[in-house]
């Protein structure tokens, strides 16, 4: 079972990223910026996922004090395990798409 420093050293790591793809999307932007931020889409979904989770735990938090129902924390946690595996996925996407980018001629 995860400590709550193990929760708050990930929910830490979440935020960092979430900092990081700000930055990135601040210096990558041009000033007459007309279009969606990338920076800023990646920033809200990472604080997406890092507010599921964090709900996960509070729910679990709970169970264990006696004040949850136990279907409310396995529903919180498939859905951290959901949002998680898709935000997973998407990055593989990603990633194969930049590798792809980078084997066109030039």
């Amino acid at each position: 079972m995860p400590t709550p420093a193990a929760a708050a050293n990930a929910y830490a790591a979440l935020a960092r990223m979430a900092e990081d793809t700000a930055k990135i999307g601040r210096v990558a932007s041009p000033s007459d910026d007309s279009g969606p931020n990338f920076g800023a889409m990646l920033k809200n979904v990472m604080s997406a996922v890092s507010e599921t989770a964090h709900k996960g735990d509070v729910q679990a938090q709970a169970v264990a004090a006696g004040k949850a129902n136990m279907i409310d924390v396995v529903t919180a946690v498939a859905e951290t395990e959901t949002t998680v595996q898709t935000l997973v996925s998407v990055r593989d996407k990603v990633i194969a798409a930049y590798e792809d980018i980078l084997k066109m001629p030039i």
